[in-house]
């Protein structure tokens, strides 16, 4: 009586195996995308950490050098609190708005960032940053053929800048996969991405190479180069969570390698599926205190 329950135990094990083994092939054949495959992957599962999140950062920045094989801050470095709110619009939600509001040092605070990114390439990203302080809001251009002294505006004085936020606009470059390997014990495929020759011209970057998780479909790391290609910047990305089935870093390093400073941004919370208007995605966001201040009462709220 015993025989015939060891081999059907035997015939679920074989069953089994073969069902691992099939899943297994699977997850490998994601290895084997194109470059520019990889990065669409990447595209989309980065905008599922833009769709209606409610986000307060802790931006820190400082001159840094390296003691006992570690880098550190080599001076006092400058803290800054952010709260951020944006949303996905646009078709096919491939455009993104968002406005962060600095919260600290008071000094600062209502000093804010108001961004419109969009997926197609002839559209340009638009951005105006206003000045508590001079009660005014001044638009943010875009580098373009006429003016090569522009570099994309930092944000909030960081090593981050408006370029390096920028989502979507994929078919702007042209990709190669380098090599697949490991990095810091994930599987890797790192993609290099060229501007083609219009939005070179809108760059400060001549090339970038990106280390991306096959699995996760995250970028751990970004190197950036100069129409020379020197290496001028670096991005890496520290602790990776899954936040409501969206893979996120929850520590982001920019390394300026030319001026020696860094921008840690530290994500304090995050939260997804928060009902942000439109209409608060607005210049008048940045300017009217009250507006302002009604409208992340209520996120806050959202958010507990």
């Amino acid at each position: 009586m015993n025989k015939p329950v060891t081999n059907d135990l035997n015939l679920k094990l074989l069953l089994l195996t073969f069902c691992f083994a099939m899943f297994s092939l699977n997850a490998v054949a994601d290895t084997d995308l194109s470059a520019r495959e990889i990065m669409e992957r990447v595209d989309v599962e980065s905008r599922k950490s833009t769709d209606s999140a409610f986000t307060r950062m802790k931006l820190t920045t400082c001159k840094y050098g390296k003691k006992d094989g570690k880098i550190k801050c080599a001076e006092k470095p400058r803290i800054k609190l952010v709260e951020n709110a944006q949303i996905n619009t646009g078709l096919d939600d491939k455009d993104t708005k968002s406005v962060a509001i600095i919260l600290e040092p008071a000094s600062e605070r209502g000093i804010g960032m108001l961004s419109y990114s969009y997926d197609d390439s002839d559209r340009d990203n638009e951005t105006w940053l206003y000045l508590s302080a001079l009660g005014k809001v001044k638009r943010i251009s875009v580098r373009n053929s006429d003016d090569e002294e522009t570099e994309s505006a930092s944000i909030f004085g960081t090593e981050m800048t408006t370029e390096d936020q920028e989502s979507g606009k994929l078919d702007d470059y042209t990709y190669e996969l380098l090599e697949q390997g490991k990095f810091r014990g994930r599987d890797v495929a790192v993609v290099e991405s060229t501007p083609k020759p219009h939005r070179l011209s809108k760059s400060s970057y001549g090339k970038t190479q990106s280390w991306v998780d096959t699995e996760r479909f995250i970028t751990l790391k970004v190197q950036m180069f100069d129409k020379n290609s020197n290496p001028i910047k670096k991005l890496e990305v520290g602790k990776v969570e899954k936040i409501n089935d969206v893979w996120m870093g929850r520590s982001l390093t920019f390394f300026n390698t030319v001026s020696n400073r860094l921008t840690n941004m530290r994500l304090e919370a995050i939260n997804f599926g928060v009902d942000i208007q439109e209409d608060f995605l607005t210049q008048r966001a940045l300017t009217d205190q009250a507006f302002r201040e009604k409208y992340l009462k209520d996120l806050r709220k959202q958010a507990q």
